[in-house]
């Protein structure tokens, strides 16, 4: 089943939760497959694309997906082969032999028990805490719509006897009104992104940087994934992606430390990604926002 938040300049598409995503990837709730936003002169805009535009190609990802643990997965490395490790959001994951972790390959789950609740412009979530080789983490996720804006907030609660380290953040599939991630977009970061752990023969002649925007001089015919340096303090938008022709663009905004970000996309879809470090002592919580603004220049 596929939810609809409404309000006069807002519609968010959400999938109900296990029904069309299923993976071990991605967290199962709130589910975010597409945003509608209305501007002042009643034009519609759409943000949000599918991880790969080939069938069964990729690991599910589309729309706003937040995943948990992508590089420090919890408690893996005390698993033994056939042992369990909890991924949040998910459920209990079977380590299947002595390989790392890949957050690309899907092992056998045993979903948590979760709860959803929709209304007219919110929705909650529930996923309730199940102890896994000590680890236990009660977890709340809410969405609601304001105004042009889409409020995401995490809460965790550790309620087992080991510590929470990891880390979360959304994997944003999205571009404007279907335009292909090309020369007729600009995005704005909070520090200056290097390309020096890309490709070194193909990404800067796709992309241009200077000071902290960053363009494209063509559409890009394959991948290209680059992380920013150590970031501090930012103070506005964490990052800003904008259609020029058309001025369409969203923003995202953070209330926490942006321990790291990254920036993966193609010719269909660009993903900025930021990171928030969780830590959280047995008995303890943890919670974080973002919020993502449309608009239009």
């Amino acid at each position: 089943m596929r939810y609809n938040l409404k309000n006069d300049r807002l519609s968010v598409e959400i999938v109900s939760i296990g029904e069309a995503y299923r993976g071990t990837r991605f967290d199962w709730t709130g589910f975010i497959t597409q945003v509608s936003w209305k501007d002042e002169q009643e034009e519609l805009h759409t943000f949000c694309v599918p991880e790969s535009l080939i069938p069964n190609e990729g690991t599910g990802g589309e729309g706003l997906c937040n995943e948990f643990g992508i590089f420090d997965p919890i408690g893996y490395d005390e698993a033994l082969p056939g042992g369990k490790f909890p991924k949040i959001g998910v459920g209990q994951l079977t380590r299947l032999d002595e390989a790392d972790y890949n957050f690309a390959r899907t092992y056998p789950v045993e979903p948590y028990r979760m709860e959803e609740d929709i209304a007219a412009q919110s929705a909650r979530y529930k996923v309730h805490a199940q102890d896994c080789n000590g680890y236990a983490v009660e977890y709340i996720k809410s969405i609601q719509l304001k105004d042009s804006r889409l409020i995401l907030e995490y809460h965790l609660h550790n309620t087992g006897v080991k510590p929470i380290q990891t880390h979360e953040y959304v994997h944003n599939f999205i571009r404007v009104d279907q335009h292909s991630i090309g020369p007729d977009y600009e995005m704005t970061l909070p520090v200056m992104m290097h390309t020096q752990d890309m490709d070194p023969e193909y990404t800067p002649s796709v992309l241009r940087t200077q000071d902290l925007k960053v363009s494209w001089n063509e559409i890009p015919s394959q991948p290209f994934y680059g992380r920013l340096p150590e970031i501090s303090n930012v103070s506005g938008p964490t990052w800003e992606l904008v259609h020029q022709p058309s001025g369409v663009g969203i923003r995202e905004w953070d209330n926490f430390p942006v321990v790291s970000m990254a920036l993966w996309g193609v010719g269909y879809v660009v993903s900025p990604e930021v990171f928030v470090k969780i830590a959280i002592q047995p008995g303890e919580s943890q919670s974080w926002r973002r919020e993502y603004e449309f608009f239009k220049k």
